[in-house]
């Protein structure tokens, strides 16, 4: 099993439209082949600061769901929203 943290900066006034747009996003990858969990954190200090983390059963699973048309149509309305490119950083559960 691994564990994906994406990070993400929103970029000011725009974190209600990203909220729903992140909803969206997960509601698809929970049908996604290897993924196992997921949840969404903010920075307590900047609001704007998020984190998604989310276990799937293997690095090929995920990389699968990071290269899908879906995800990148998704993409491509929350890369609006977000100050800079996400950041990935990729676990692995011993």
């Amino acid at each position: 099993m691994i564990r994906v943290i994406i990070e993400r900066f929103i970029a000011e006034s725009l974190e209600a439209n990203y909220e729903d747009a992140a909803k969206d996003t997960l509601q698809k990858a929970i049908r996604a082949p290897g993924f196992i969990s997921g949840e969404s954190l903010k920075d307590i200090n900047n609001s704007r600061h998020r984190f998604i983390l989310c276990n799937w059963r293997s690095i090929q699973d995920w990389q699968i769901w990071q290269q899908s048309h879906e995800r990148k149509e998704i993409m491509e309305k929350l890369n609006l929203m977000l100050e800079k490119d996400e950041k990935f950083t990729i676990l692995e559960i011993p």
